[in-house]
């Protein structure tokens, strides 16, 4: 054999072993970190629409229990307005009264009917969720960023039950 030989069948050695390592996948690890991921304690509130024969907004806001004491807000709302940016805002007293802001949640899409930048808002405060059910609030849904006209709304914490949880 020549020294040119043996390069060449050196290099299609290295070539078909470098292409079988590609090709080989790892399998998928699918098990969940202990106590990561999973959502099991929530409070579910309804959400009526403000003009029932106009647009029709309606759906639930759902406040879940996440790790760390943190409580993850999700809401799902049914027609609303395609293209359009809903704020979603909960206020304290009960609905028809606007008074002080609560919290401003993230926008709800019109085209989605969700959180528009996240499935769920985070509230960070750690005792959110524990005093959720003695909470005088009620959440608004809004128009748009640039109308305030709510075309939904509903009562939450002490001035409502619960329309689920566990």
């Amino acid at each position: 054999m020549t020294h040119t030989s043996i390069k060449i069948i050196s290099l299609l050695f290295l070539v078909f072993f470098t292409a079988s390592c590609e090709q080989e996948m790892p399998e998928a690890a699918l098990e969940v970190a202990e106590g990561g991921g999973t959502l099991r304690n929530y409070t579910a509130y309804t959400i009526d629409a403000a003009d029932p024969s106009g647009s029709n907004v309606y759906g639930r806001v759902v406040f879940w229990k996440g790790t760390l004491d943190r409580t993850l807000v999700q809401i799902s709302l049914y027609n609303t307005i395609e293209g359009q940016q809903h704020p979603a805002i909960i206020l304290e007293g009960v609905t028809g009264v606007e008074t002080t802001t609560l919290l401003t949640l993230d926008t709800v899409s019109g085209d989605t009917g969700e959180l528009n930048d996240n499935k769920f808002y985070v509230i960070s405060d750690t005792s959110f969720y524990d005093g959720l059910l003695d909470l005088d609030a009620h959440i608004n849904i809004y128009l748009s960023e640039t109308d305030n006209t709510i075309v939904a709304s509903g009562n939450i914490g002490g001035n409502s039950d619960p329309v689920e949880s566990n």
